[in-house]
């Protein structure tokens, strides 16, 4: 053993906590000690307290432990308080930014009451919003960084030179004059990858369930010399008026849909009759090599809780489209993957929607170890089956609902 090393009590008191925060940490296995003495005593080491620092920051940013353990999975890496204290950072910025707001509409509900003596009811409703949008901000962090891991693999590694934003950009036939509405925007990316493309006389309205994904994506296009508008809103039901945009696109979003017909009579409602929907998707095969590299260390991960292309996909999507629309085209993005070293890959898969993190947990090292083996043979090669259906002429059945 090298270093200082602090038996429980030491790093406790060294660390301002109690024993019996350390104890918890340690049976909730989020902060395990570093050694153990031959007589069975917990000892502890200076690098265990930047996992300790880590745990208490983002406990107080509002993560859960299980988000936390999930978080803290590899912090055997050699970079890993560098990553960690740039998580924090960011974390800290959003919730600075959302506690701004709410300061500001508890000063302006309480001028108004100071003002009139009676009570906004309107404002308490809007505040009611913001603490809840405030307090969800672990969850908006975590499916931003996700979303930002998946985006990385493909942009890094795709053989395509063109780039799937640019050719699913080029889908839209987005000219002068045209409304765009976008659903599932995310973090904005594909407007951040199109600025140049961007036609004169246009609007382009980015819309999310999410209040954080839109707030990532004003930040994202803070500055660009086009007129974004920014909506949050469940695509089940679009608050928007009829027959309004010439053009709305869904880019890996339709799979995610509880009720996938509701939200594509609403899509008809608001687009012209002679408009265009472009929905992307992906195929039975898309990123199979890596769902076998997982099940490989763990026959029962499951990257995905149910496969998104059984629910939408290349195979299906157009038989499901077909009810809602009399012309339905499939284009096919040709790319593949090729990665030359392992951590993209051990970020992607966890950063799935499935089980895999309940397998891997407290298996970290063992994981890594497996998948820079594997990987030894370079690069490694991945199939991409994606693509975008476009639609045409609404059915009347459903466009006037």
């Amino acid at each position: 053993m090298k270093g200082v090393i602090y038996t429980t009590g030491e790093f406790a008191r060294k660390a301002g906590v109690s024993v019996r925060t350390i104890r918890y940490y340690d049976k909730q296995g989020i902060l395990k000690p570093s050694h153990m003495s031959e007589s069975g005593y917990r000892l502890y080491t200076d690098e265990d307290f930047a996992r300790l620092q880590r745990i208490l920051s983002l406990k107080y940013l509002g993560f859960s432990l299980e988000e936390i353990q999930e978080i803290s999975m590899n912090d055997t890496d050699q970079d890993f308080i560098r990553r960690s204290l740039e998580l924090q950072l960011q974390l800290v910025r959003k919730k600075r930014e959302s506690l701004l707001v709410v300061e500001e509409s508890l000063k302006e509900a309480s001028r108004m009451i100071g003002r009139t003596k009676e009570v906004d009811w309107k404002t308490i409703l809007h505040l009611i919003h913001l603490i809840d949008m405030e307090k969800s901000l672990a969850q908006q962090y975590r499916t931003g960084a996700n979303t930002s891991v998946r985006i990385r693999l493909h942009r890094d590694y795709g053989v395509n030179p063109e780039g799937w934003f640019a050719w699913l950009y080029r889908q839209l036939e987005f000219g002068a004059g045209m409304e765009l509405l976008e659903l599932g925007a995310g973090n904005g990316e594909l407007w951040k990858e199109n600025l140049e493309r961007l036609p004169q006389n246009a609007q382009v309205c980015l819309s999310d369930s999410s209040a954080g994904m839109i707030q990532d994506a004003r930040a994202l296009l803070e500055g660009a010399d086009f007129p974004f508008t920014y909506l949050v809103f469940d695509c089940h039901q679009i608050p928007l008026e009829d027959h309004r945009f010439h053009r709305v696109t869904a880019n890996h979003v339709l799979f995610y849909l509880k009720d996938l017909d509701q939200a594509l009579r609403e899509i008809q409602r608001v687009m012209r009759p002679e408009g265009l929907f472009v929905c992307s998707t992906y195929g039975e095969k898309h990123m199979q090599e890596i769902s076998e590299l997982a099940r490989g260390f763990d026959e029962r991960i499951s990257l995905s809780e149910v496969p998104l292309s059984d629910v939408f996909g290349l195979e299906n999507g157009e038989e499901i489209l077909s009810r809602h629309f009399a012309k339905v085209e499939l284009k096919r993005y040709e790319d593949r993957l090729e990665v030359n070293e392992p951590q993209p890959i051990i970020d992607y898969i966890l950063s799935c929607h499935g089980n895999q993190r309940e397998y891997i947990q407290g298996r970290y090292p063992e994981f890594k170890q497996y998948i820079e083996h594997k990987m030894k043979k370079k690069p490694f090669v991945i199939t991409k089956d994606a693509g975008a259906f476009c639609c045409r002429e609404p059915r009347k059945s459903f466009s006037s609902q």
